[in-house]
């Protein structure tokens, strides 16, 4: 039997929350989804992935590199 997929993330390791906006720099997601990323459903998380730039550039912050999905 394979192993499981790995969840798809957003995240580029660089793990820094911003004080004004409370988003991550490298990936845009907030501490919760961050701590609950593991145990989203993956259609969630990829709803999740979809809105990150814009949420990032809402908050007048620009994605560090492209986000990693595998």
């Amino acid at each position: 039997m394979s192993p499981a997929p790995k969840p798809s993330s957003p995240c580029t390791k660089v793990c820094v929350l911003d004080a004004a906006s409370g988003l991550c720099l490298g990936c845009g997601r907030t501490r919760d989804e961050i701590a609950t990323w593991g145990a989203m459903p993956e259609a969630e998380r990829r709803v999740v992935m979809a809105g990150l730039g814009t949420r990032m550039r809402a908050a007048g912050l620009m994605p560090l590199e492209e986000p990693l999905t595998s």
